[in-house]
């Protein structure tokens, strides 16, 4: 992956690789969960107590890796095999697993993929009989022979085992390969060898089992989830307009006869109620919207809008935005921390931050509540059906009653009580004939200058 970030943390649809695979187990009926881990544990830290972590000391390949695991292997249980690195494997198929090798009675069975471009991919070599013979890696030049190469049929990487058989073979696998690693794989003839079958179970659907190693391979599966996601919503009776040009997040929740317009993002955490309106080019962040919201061209993260309400375009609503039933943040609005009353409308052109305001209010274009003294933020309260003129500064703490007034350009540093009208500001003064006085003092001053560069 060429990062900082250990590739099963690398975020696919709002959560990190490995949670994919770990939720399908889940779903599936696992009774227990083990996720191989390195000796830092970066995967502890994000998986917690949801599963029991494995420590492979030293990356030495993927029967090491199970070989970490061993203490939590019951040998009289269905084991069943992933790697970390296959975010789009689905419980159905992990099921389908299970029974097939319940049914078989065989030691192991493999899940299988027949692809038209096998490259990267250990082949799976087939016995006379049909049962699986062995995988053969192709990792490195040397590994597998020419005829080998052309099998089309491969190793996902999942496999389902008998607890007690796969510890026996785990112990008998060797590194005597091309990258001197212990391949999971080698299992399959150790377990022929005594004396049981390696039966094969085929994916149909190769997608299933598509595994990532770069960021090229991570965004053609983002692309394949993203648009199951999508696909989810809309059969679930949301309205996706441009399903191409839409970012939805896994956990993401929307209610019917919700429209989402082209380039709209809803990321994270994000509930989106019924007959809603989100987009176009709006981004939605762990928030909410109520039923009927209307959400236009905006940025939100954290915010809790209400139903009925409208929002943008342009509009930037922060951690802690809260906008009760039928009220508007319009063009250009920012509101953080604050919480705007049922009906209150901010309609352009407002910066609106740690504020409180009642119901049916509405502020005037312009409208700032300056929050920071430079040492502390500060609340504003401005109470119900309260009309604030444009361009009027409210400077923290202060507080406006009930159904009072503001004068357009005031500067509100007391509070207004209810029904009051507050102003600040300067009375004003028309100086007459200043523009003139302005130009006959420049004219004079250019001729002081060319006078002195005469001399």
């Amino acid at each position: 992956m060429r990062s900082r970030t250990p590739k099963l943390l690398h975020p696919l649809c709002g959560q990190p690789m490995i949670e994919w695979p770990v939720a399908a187990a889940r779903d599936a009926g696992a009774g227990m969960i083990v996720v191989v881990d390195a000796p830092e544990r970066p995967l502890a830290a994000v998986l917690g107590d949801r599963v029991v972590i494995a420590v492979q000391e030293r990356p030495l390949g993927t029967a090491d890796a199970a070989r970490s695991a061993s203490a939590h292997i019951d040998p009289a249980s269905t084991v069943i095999v992933i790697n970390g690195d296959v975010p789009l494997i689905t419980s159905e198929t992990l099921r389908g697993l299970a029974e097939a090798h319940a049914r078989s009675g065989a030691a192991g069975t493999i899940a299988t993929s027949v692809l038209e471009d096998a490259r990267g991919y250990g082949r799976v070599v087939r016995a006379p009989d049909g049962t699986v013979e062995r995988v053969v890696e192709t990792k490195a030049a040397g590994d597998a022979t020419e005829g080998e190469l052309h099998i089309r049929e491969v190793n996902t990487g999942i496999f389902a085992f008998d607890g007690g058989l796969l510890l026996e073979a785990l112990a008998e696998v060797r590194d005597d390969n091309a990258q001197g690693e212990f391949y999971l794989p080698d299992v399959l003839p150790i377990l022929r060898r005594f004396g049981r079958t390696i039966d094969a179970f085929e994916v149909a659907d190769p997608y299933v089992t598509l595994g990532v190693n770069d960021r090229v391979g991570l965004a053609a599966v983002r692309a394949i989830a993203q648009a199951r996601i999508n696909e989810r919503h809309m059969l679930a009776g949301v309205t996706i307009v441009d399903p191409a040009s839409t970012v939805i997040d896994v956990d993401v929740e929307i209610g019917e006869d919700t429209m989402i317009a082209p380039f709209t993002s809803l990321l994270g955490a994000t509930r989106v109620g019924a007959r809603c309106e989100v987009g176009s080019h709006s981004t939605v962040i762990d928030s909410r919207l109520g039923d009927d919201a209307c959400v236009v061209h905006s940025y939100l993260t954290g915010a809790d809008v209400g139903e009925r309400t409208s929002v943008g375009p342009f509009a930037y609503l922060r951690p802690g935005a809260v906008l009760r039933e039928g009220s508007k943040a319009g063009t250009f609005v920012e509101i953080k921390n604050s919480e705007i009353g049922a009906g209150t409308k901010v309609p352009h052109l407002s910066y609106i931050g740690d504020t409180d305001i009642g119901e049916r209010s509405n502020i005037g274009a312009g409208t700032i509540t300056a929050n920071y003294d430079g040492y502390r933020k500060n609340r504003t309260t401005i109470g119900s059906r309260v009309r604030v003129s444009v361009d009027t500064m409210f400077v923290a703490p202060v507080s406006v009653g009930d159904d009072a007034y503001t004068g357009a350009g005031s500067v509100i540093t007391d509070d207004v009580p209810p029904g009051a009208l507050g102003v600040a500001r300067e009375r004003q003064r028309n100086v007459e004939g200043y523009a003139q006085r302005r130009a006959d003092r420049a004219a004079a001053e250019e001729a002081a200058r060319e006078a002195a560069g005469e001399k």
